[in-house]
């Protein structure tokens, strides 16, 4: 792993989790400019691929882009988050399935490149103890296999349990201004106590914070974000408030509104009850990425401002798949 940790990470999702993915030439350019702005932290899944595309499709694309640059394989910390069946939505996180989810990573991401931290992208501790589950992780870095152990959207109990077994790295976590949980559900608090650095995805609200979606049909057909509760017909006009004052906002610092919400996320790390946090923007552009890199700087009023305004928004929707996440509490 990179002996320091970058001010942003990467975020590939975007890249193939769509029924038309990137273009290698137009993915490729914009992972160039993440290495080349500092964007060292990666983070993909095993389950970053819809139809007709398999659901290893972000770790084949990860597997094309280190044969093509194989000298940015050390200039790279990957996280691949496994341990999940696609077609049920479901975590398999048994010692077996873990064991088998880590060989089928790397196998697909290749020789040329070592994942550095994996886990599971969901936990199931209904139906296996956590022990189990990062147990097994703890073997595949105790045999020099990877590096280290991360989680996903976990509960602060989670990572203190997983901590106990193995140091857990990084914990994947859903962090932006429209989505704050982190900070009331002891998320952040549990990583600091546990010197756990918090990648924070869809740190721009899987791009509604960049101000360049205005409308739903701006998005699309076949986007993720037309299942998310907070891109429907009845939420979006609401959720439009909270943008047009990022907006409004960043024109007064002289950012763009993108630049504004990773500098929030960023003001976050290292004050108050958050250790570590790295926003993981998901461009699929290059030009995007080099905006997203650009470090912006609040001031300690600054930040007040924003915090004042979001308690003055109120964000209408789920921020996952209506009825998704109520599925998902196996953390």
């Amino acid at each position: 792993m990179s002996p320091t940790l970058p001010a942003t990470g990467f975020g590939l999702l975007g890249m193939t989790w769509r029924p038309q993915v990137t273009p290698d030439s137009q993915a490729f350019a914009a992972m160039r400019a993440a290495v080349a702005n500092g964007a060292t932290v990666w983070s993909t899944s095993s389950a970053y691929g819809l139809p007709p595309n398999p659901p290893t499709a972000g770790l084949l694309l990860l597997r094309r882009y280190f044969d093509a640059y194989p000298e940015d394989a050390l200039n790279v910390t990957l996280f691949v988050r496994g341990c999940y069946d696609a077609a049920s939505h479901s975590p398999v996180t048994s010692r077996a399935d873990v064991l088998a989810s880590f060989e089928e990573c790397q196998a697909a991401v290749g020789p040329v490149k070592k994942i550095d931290v994996f886990g599971p992208a969901r936990m199931d501790r209904r139906n296996v103890p956590v022990e189990e589950t990062i147990g097994a992780v703890k073997e595949l870095i105790d045999q020099g296999r990877v590096a280290a152990a991360g989680l996903s959207e976990v509960s602060a109990d989670t990572i203190r349990a997983a901590s106990k077994i193995c140091p857990i790295a990084m914990v994947e976590i859903e962090f932006s201004l429209w989505s704050t949980e982190m900070l009331d559900n002891g998320v952040a608090a549990a990583c600091k106590e546990n010197n756990v650095a918090i990648l924070a995805y869809a740190p721009l609200g899987y791009g509604f914070l960049t101000g360049k979606v205005t409308k739903l049909e701006d998005i699309p057909e076949g986007d993720l974000r037309h299942m998310l509760g907070r891109f429907q017909p009845d939420t979006f006009p609401l959720n439009l408030k909270l943008v047009e004052k990022v907006k409004e906002f960043a024109a007064r610092k002289g950012a763009t509104p993108a630049q504004l919400a990773l500098a929030w996320v960023r003001a976050h790390s290292n004050v108050g009850e958050c250790g570590v946090v790295i926003p993981i923007p998901g461009a699929t552009a290059a030009d995007r990425v080099k905006e997203n890199c650009k470090v912006v700087e609040l001031t300690t009023a600054e930040k007040a401002e924003l915090d004042d305004m979001l308690k003055s928004i109120t964000v209408v929707g789920a921020r996952q798949i209506p009825g998704m996440e109520g599925k998902h509490l196996w953390t």
